[in-house]
């Protein structure tokens, strides 16, 4: 006999709201909230449903009876299959609305905590070509438009150079045009592909695990520096040399090219050689006078622009008046720590990664920053009580921990040494929220304010101020 099926169809449903990982919402006819992966609030569709829950629905929209007025037109050719930037068929003064919403929703009902007036949400000038890194990955069996699956023609070139399809680690959307990193990235993209092709050097196949190319990464700085890193799987010295040195000769403007030679499951390049083929083996990122050297395996905020924004927050809510001890928990290259040295007496930096560490230092000693000082280590391990005595009891604390937020232990150990202000810098304020409601018996939240780093998508940075009570 066979099993009924969960699907149903409902129509007529009025979305109402976006939420968590920008899907749109709107409510069956039972009550239970239908999560759309394809409308904007204001909608009014048909939905097919595709998972059933015990208090929720999945779904997609089929037929739209009525388009909302916070609907605007994606620029993208992808947009729709492409899994990045989710919200582009949202008008940005919209977007902005419903990340502020989420950050506010968030804090007061994972919290539970007593908010001040919360700061609008700082926008970016820039709504599209605002990143500075962009990862692709190549693959010798593409995504195929329903299209093409339909069409009697033969399909002979399947060489992908894009984005993996939402769900299908095997799939890789062919990418014409993006538009969130400026130039030369598009150039240097369709160069490298179709270089490839013509010289027969071989896509990777991620389930048979061979091939020649495997992924392609570009950086560039607000300096106009570029990096390209090919990471290849077979090594065959004469094609990549071939490719290496074509790309050196029509680009002159890259600074740094580089290339890994990885042969494990996965894509990951932080536990491989990074090897140089010309140029350095860095580029430059510059802010407000500093300048920082951002390698292949570096953690930099990807919204140069925005980055800014978030770091002179970060001290104007630090207020320093030069006779501090700051410590920087999850420094990574030390960028926040620097940028706040020159107002502290002295500031002290944390991060698990070595790579970054080693990087933070040379920063620092570039930038003639002789008050800081890092040190390497799992968080929870390092930050301990003998930390403390060794390197002082801290007046100011910024942490900016990964989407996971911080360790109970690590929540723990500032609860313990009690810092008279905390900055916590979020790139997730689900976990934020969490984090902070286990510090609401010492500290009050006094300054709240959402920044967006990456329009276009539903992600939303936050920075909150906490003082101690009592003071």
């Amino acid at each position: 006999m066979r099993k009924k099926s969960a699907r149903r169809f409902f129509e007529n449903i009025e979305v109402i709201d976006a939420g968590a990982k920008g899907k749109a919402i709107g409510k069956a006819p039972d009550g239970r909230v239908i999560f759309l992966t394809n409308a904007v609030p204001g909608d009014i569709v048909d939905v097919q449903t595709l998972k059933k829950r015990k208090s929720f629905f999945e779904g997609v929209a089929i037929n739209f009876h009525s388009l909302s007025d916070k609907r605007t037109e994606p620029v993208c050719q992808h947009f729709g299959v492409c899994g990045g930037c989710k919200w582009q068929h949202m008008d940005y003064a919209h977007q902005l609305y419903y990340k502020q919403r989420e950050v506010e929703n968030n804090l007061r009902r994972i919290g539970h905590l007593e908010l001040p007036e919360i700061s609008p949400i700082i926008g970016s000038n820039n709504t599209y070509f605002y990143r500075n890194k962009m990862e692709f990955s190549f693959s010798d069996s593409r995504w195929l438009t329903l299209e093409e699956i339909q069409s009697d023609e033969e399909i002979t070139n399947k060489n992908a150079l894009g984005f993996h399809i939402p769900g299908m680690w095997d799939k890789i959307l062919d990418i014409e045009t993006c538009h969130l990193q400026p130039d030369p990235s598009n150039a240097i993209r369709r160069a490298v592909k179709e270089f490839a092709v013509t010289h027969e050097l071989s896509f990777f196949n991620p389930r048979e695990q061979h091939g020649q190319l495997r992924t392609l990464m570009i950086r560039t700085s607000s300096t106009g520096e570029v990096m390209v890193l090919i990471q290849f799987f077979d090594d065959d010295t004469v094609k990549r040399n071939l490719l290496l040195d074509y790309l050196s000769k029509s680009f002159p403007e890259i600074t740094s090219l580089l290339y890994v030679i990885n042969q494990k499951r996965n894509d990951t390049i932080y536990d491989q050689e990074v090897l140089r083929h010309s140029g350095r083996d860095y580029i430059l990122e510059e802010m407000e006078g500093l300048s920082f050297k951002i390698d292949a395996k570096s953690f930099y905020q990807t919204n140069s622009e925005q980055a800014y924004e978030l770091y002179k927050l970060v001290r104007d809510f630090a207020a320093l008046t030069g006779e501090e001890l700051v410590y920087d928990l999850y420094t990574g290259t030390g960028t926040i720590a620097q940028f706040v040295a020159k107002n502290a007496k002295k500031v002290i930096g944390i991060e698990a990664v070595p790579e970054a560490i080693d990087n933070a230092k040379e920063n620092a000693k570039r930038n003639g920053i002789d008050n800081v000082n890092f040190f390497v280590g799992d968080m929870k391990a390092v930050f301990d009580e003998k930390f403390i005595v060794e390197n002082g009891n801290p007046d100011v604390l910024i942490t900016d921990p990964p989407r996971d937020g911080m360790h109970k232990d690590v929540v723990r150990q500032i609860m313990d040494i009690a810092p008279k202000k905390v900055v916590y810098v979020s790139c997730n304020s689900a976990t934020q929220a969490r984090d902070l409601e286990l510090m609401k018996e010492k500290y009050k939240i006094t300054r709240i304010q959402p920044v967006d780093m990456f329009p276009q998508t539903h992600h939303v940075e936050n920075v909150v101020l906490l003082e101690k009570l009592g003071l």
